[in-house]
């Protein structure tokens, strides 16, 4: 009988642990689907322009688990975009051509909205390198480096007007991402940091862009926008930024009724942002702003 018992004991012991372990397991996908529900609500909050709404979610996601960089990448986001909404960057008139790129203006932040960036990147990178040094093929990590990267490019491309910084950190996005896409193709999101690279450095002078070739700089706009396309029609948190940029490349080659078409379903999807209307407006009317 004793040895009847122990057996028993063995046999509950057994199921216990694996109890545990299929609680813990399914616990921690719960917890990655909540986080991203709610980095979901974050964004729609961000393009809505809902900037109080959004920040607030990304802080409730960094709560969640402290190991995942991505609510932190995604405050920065917000907290970026807020930054192009109050200076008016992102228009349809700042790509309107290669020169107009060229000529455009330099900015200063907000110096509460610059240190919240500057730490929300430094946060993220922290997290995600950490990350990277335990398993080099973390594709949560590289998609967060990615985005860092792109998101300081941004910032010294479209408000402080620091070319080279930008293109150095063009370079580095662009090195994580295809580390990332070669391990998930189906990561979609990261196809806007190489997209938007190769957009940026293809609209560069010739002799320019053969320049930046030997310093290993791609440039190619056609592939660009086939990359943010792939972003706009797969991608989950950046699809919206791809076809607002798509929306802004098809004015730029008069192709205003897909660039209605493209601004039309977006404001239907974000009502709270006048973008989408006055955009729109520019295709009914040109020379209102082509």
């Amino acid at each position: 009988m004793r040895g009847q018992h122990g057996k028993d004991r063995s046999a509950l012991a057994f199921t216990f642990a694996a109890m545990v372990l299929v609680t813990a397991f399914l616990g921690g996908r719960a917890e990655a689907q909540n986080i991203d529900q709610i980095l979901d609500g974050s964004f729609h909050s961000m393009y809505n322009l809902q900037f109080d709404d959004a920040l607030q979610r990304a802080e409730a996601a960094k709560s969640i688990d402290k190991d995942d960089p991505l609510p932190w990448v995604t405050q920065a986001c917000a907290v970026l975009f807020r930054e192009f909404d109050r200076l008016h960057i992102l228009r349809s008139d700042l790509f309107a051509s290669d020169d107009a790129f060229v000529a455009r203006p330099a900015y200063s932040w907000t110096p509460s909205n610059k240190k919240a960036f500057d730490d929300a990147t430094d946060g993220a990178e922290k997290i995600a390198k950490m990350r990277l040094a335990r398993d080099k093929n973390d594709a949560k990590a590289l998609f967060v480096l990615a985005l860092v990267n792109g998101l300081r490019g941004d910032d010294s491309a479209m408000i402080t007007k620091h070319n080279l910084a930008a293109l150095s950190y063009i370079k580095t996005a662009t090195g994580y991402s295809d580390r990332l896409l070669a391990l998930s193709p189906d990561y979609y999101d990261a196809y806007v940091g190489t997209g938007m690279g190769k957009y940026i450095i293809g609209g560069r002078a010739a002799p320019v862009r053969w320049l930046l070739r030997i310093g290993g700089f791609r440039g190619d706009q056609e592939e660009g926008v086939r990359e943010l396309t792939l972003a706009a029609e797969h991608g989950r948190f950046l699809a919206p930024f791809a076809r607002i940029f798509l929306a802004f490349n098809d004015l730029r080659h008069k192709n205003r009724a897909e660039a209605k078409r493209k601004l039309a379903e977006l404001h239907q999807q974000f009502p709270g942002n006048p973008l989408f209307l006055e955009e729109i407006a520019k295709c009914d009317n040109p020379s209102s702003g082509q």
